[in-house]
């Protein structure tokens, strides 16, 4: 069966890593972390380490998603 609960959610489907892929690809980690403010994106940035604090980080990961869905607005019509 398939699951129909989130039809008006545009991440419904969407991995976390896709989500962090697109957003480097699009912004690069300088502009991403003028963007969201966290250090896993300033320091060092990588996608593991940022994906490990991401999934341990709710409000981090809701900035992160925030933006992601600003971009698909803007980018992916």
């Amino acid at each position: 069966m398939a699951d129909h609960s989130q039809p008006n959610n545009p991440l419904h489907g969407i991995k976390l890593a896709t989500i962090l892929d697109d957003l480097v690809d699009f912004y690069g980690w300088d502009s991403l972390s003028d963007k969201v403010n966290i250090n896993c994106f300033k320091s060092n940035p990588t996608i593991k380490s940022s994906l490990k604090f991401l999934r341990k980080t709710q409000w981090a990961r809701d900035k992160v998603e925030d933006l992601y869905v600003q971009y698909l607005k803007k980018h992916k019509r």
